[in-house]
Parts: structure tokens; C-alpha cells; sequence
């Protein structure tokens, strides 16, 4: 059976597969994390990474959790206004995903806007704790999750397998 290839939007298919994603949620504290199923369908969360203070530690730590799952590429999502333009932290995220980039990641920006309003949404309706520090965590995985499956979505439709 010959493998076919394609190649979309900086990701490899390969016979149905795909090299993992990871996505991350870049706040000024905390980054959630999320990656994504070896058949690129969906998004797992998976934990919320806390911010040390020192960048260069932080984009080493970030690098290493993509590299543990095999990641070589890492979707982000670029907080942007209401009316779609860039904001003050869209240039903080955009400076952070250079220099993962520069580390070695390839880098792709997925509007994120709403997904931390929609994970906070879902945890309540699941009746979750409203202990801040517990839902947070989960909070900021979550959101990972889903500018991971809005990147995953965009990337199937244009894909013939």
C-alpha cells in the first residue's frame, strides 16, 4: 500500500498520522498545555506549566515538555481585542513564541480569544470546585485544548485523506 504525504500548514501527514502538536495558553503567570491525539482529531489537556520570572528558564521548560511528547511543532494562541485586533499581550505572546521558535519549535498562532471564557464555562457546568488555585490550573490547560482543536479543525478541512 503506497503512504501518501501531505503537507498543510506546517504539519506532515503521513497515512493518516500526524507529528504530535502541542498547544500552549501564554499568560503572564501561567501557560496551559495541551497536545495533541497521535491522529491529530483531537486535544488533550494536559497540565498548566507556572512561570518562574526567568524567560529563558521558562522557554528551556516549555521546549522540553513539547520535546517529552514529541512535538516538533507548537500551536499558540495570540490573544487578540474583541474586534480582532492585536493587543498589548498579543506582542508579549508573539515575543514569547519567537523565542520558542529560536529554541527550535515551529510556531503557529490560533486566535484564542473566548477559549478561556468557554473552559471556565465547561468547569462550571461540570460542577468543578470553585477553588481559584484548582481551577485555574485547569482552566489554563483547557483553553490549550481548545486553540489546539480550532488549529486541528482548520488543518483537516484542507486535508484530503
Amino acid at each position: 500500500m503506497r503512504q501518501a504525504l501531505y503537507f498543510t500548514d506546517k504539519v506532515w501527514y503521513n497515512s493518516g498520522m500526524i507529528q504530535q502538536i502541542v498547544a500552549f495558553d501564554v499568560g503572564d503567570r501561567r501557560v496551559g498545555v495541551a497536545f495533541s491525539d497521535p491522529f491529530g482529531d483531537y486535544a488533550i489537556p494536559s497540565d498548566t506549566y507556572f512561570r518562574t520570572g526567568d524567560f529563558q528558564r521558562d522557554i528551556a521548560a516549555l521546549c522540553e515538555i513539547a520535546a517529552s511528547r514529541g512535538a516538533g511543532c507548537a500551536v499558540i494562541g495570540l490573544p487578540l481585542n474583541e474586534d480582532g485586533t492585536e493587543s498589548v499581550q498579543s506582542e508579549k505572546t508573539r515575543r514569547f513564541a519567537a523565542a520558542l521558535e529560536r529554541a527550535g519549535l515551529t510556531i503557529v498562532f490560533e486566535d484564542e480569544r473566548y477559549t478561556t471564557r468557554a473552559a471556565r464555562s465547561d468547569l462550571l457546568e461540570m460542577g468543578v470546585s470553585r477553588k481559584k488555585d484548582k481551577k485555574k490550573k485547569q482552566v489554563d490547560s483547557i483553553a490549550a485544548a481548545y486553540i489546539l482543536e480550532s488549529y486541528l479543525a482548520k488543518i483537516k478541512q484542507g486535508v484530503q485523506r
